[in-house]
């Protein structure tokens, strides 16, 4: 990582963060928010465990469609020191196991991104998502993409900003589960916030 540019300490360009999340237990939620600090280091907040709230909680404690039914959600999201979310890839995974082998599952990813008054502001510029694995397997290894571009008050070029996210799921035989995810930022800010979780 370096200063983006000169005399500017907060700015830094080519910043990576990565991190890996286990899956909590039905109905809670774990979640971790990842700074950018003074010296363009990454600032990492406790892990948190929580109680989920809302319509998909009540989704969670209802009966589950057979006994090895599992699902799990995944989000990395980039705010800006204002806090406001400027992009963010989701996945949502449901598999199936009998104790010796993923039976079979399923990934779904979406994307969301802000965009500004008169057609501006952060774009999805590609996306994509991979399986290794989807039935008869010990280890489904999930892995989604997003790239994001961004043209609009703060850079009018183009040029100057793009963040993708890859978010890893893997879905074990043994009913459980766990999230990795990177984020690469061509350039960013401090006080920038990325925030990951997994339920």
């Amino acid at each position: 990582m370096r200063t983006a540019a000169s005399g500017d300490a907060r700015a830094c360009a080519d910043v990576k963060l990565s991190g890996a999340l286990p899956v909590p237990p039905a109905g809670m939620s774990v979640r971790q928010d990842v700074s950018i600090g003074p010296d363009c280091a990454p600032v990492l907040g406790p892990a948190r465990l929580v109680a989920k709230a809302g319509p998909a909680a009540t989704a969670q404690a209802a009966p589950a469609a057979a006994p090895a039914d599992r699902q799990v959600r995944s989000w990395s999201e980039m705010y800006d020191c204002c806090n406001i979310r400027m992009t963010g890839l989701y996945t949502t995974s449901s598999w199936s196991s009998d104790g010796t082998v993923v039976t079979t599952s399923a990934t779904d990813a979406t994307q969301q991104w802000n965009r500004e008054p008169w057609n501006a502001g952060w774009s999805l510029k590609s996306s994509a998502k991979s399986a290794d694995c989807v039935a008869n397997c010990a280890v489904s290894t999930n892995v989604a993409n997003a790239s994001f571009t961004y043209k609009g008050i703060f850079d009018p070029t183009g040029n100057v900003y793009a963040n993708t996210h890859r978010s890893t799921v893997a879905l074990k035989a043994d009913g459980t589960a766990s999230c990795t995810f990177e984020v690469d930022l061509k350039n960013t800010f401090v006080g920038w916030n990325w925030q990951r979780g997994c339920e």
